[in-house]
């Protein structure tokens, strides 16, 4: 399947650019991102040296504001959740998504992958908050449109690792790049997200306020749910 190109009809109303300025918080440098994957475990997780990942973030001439990203075939997703903090919470993927390894790159998207990359960066981050109340199966080709290209799930735990503030009450974020593909070759309906718990249900109170890696139906809208997108992938190679 590839990347629509086209913005719904019913999703035409509620268009609107992307804002000039974002209120999520600024990222540190990509030096400073390594050293804080390095202090996390995750160099060490993907069968990296702690100084070749050094190596490879100093190696980067990104633009501000960017992200270091290990891919998930060396730093699985379900891993990295636990990384997460909001306070003393610490993140979790929810129960009825064991399935988490198997959320793929949307086909059309150019993502760095081992052997050939370690690691990557992305540049031109936003949360999507103007896309808050459009369903997935809206806000895909809106953004498309824009030229933009949304965030895989593990990029978008990458990008709570560095900036745990970018999750807000009302104003979370879907991954809308990646995708489960069922056998049949369809895309499953289940699209994941990056939102704070509230501590009902499966989750359980001792997880009221945790970052929380989830699903919504491809279909529905959420008022406190933007679309992460950004601008280009760049591996790092060395």
């Amino acid at each position: 399947m590839t990347v629509p190109t086209t913005i719904p009809i019913d999703a035409t109303s509620r268009w609107s650019s992307p804002t000039a300025e974002s209120s999520v918080p600024p990222l540190p440098s990509l030096v400073d991102q390594a050293e804080r994957l390095v202090a996390l475990g995750v160099a060490e997780l993907a069968g990296l040296a702690a100084d070749d990942l050094r190596g490879l973030a100093r190696t980067a001439d990104p633009a501000p504001g960017s992200l270091l990203v290990v891919p998930p075939e060396l730093a699985p997703v379900a891993a990295l959740a636990p990384l997460l903090r909001r306070g003393e919470r610490a993140g979790f993927v929810v129960e009825d998504m064991t399935d988490v390894a198997q959320f793929e790159p949307l086909a059309g998207l150019d993502v760095p992958a081992p052997p050939l990359a370690r690691a990557y960066v992305v540049s031109g981050l936003d949360r999507g908050d103007d896309l808050a109340n459009w369903s997935p199966d809206e806000a895909l080709p809106a953004l498309t449109a824009r030229g933009r290209t949304p965030l895989t799930l593990a990029e978008g735990v990458h990008w709570v690792l560095q900036a745990p503030d970018v999750l807000e009450r009302n104003h979370c974020f879907m991954t809308i790049g990646s995708r489960l593909t069922k056998a049949n070759g369809r895309l499953d309906a289940r699209t994941p997200a990056l939102w704070i718990s509230n501590g009902t249900g499966r989750d359980g109170r001792d997880r009221r306020d945790a970052p929380k890696v989830g699903w919504c139906w491809a279909g529905n809208r959420h008022t406190w749910l933007g679309f992460a997108s950004a601008t280009a992938r760049t591996p790092l190679v060395g």
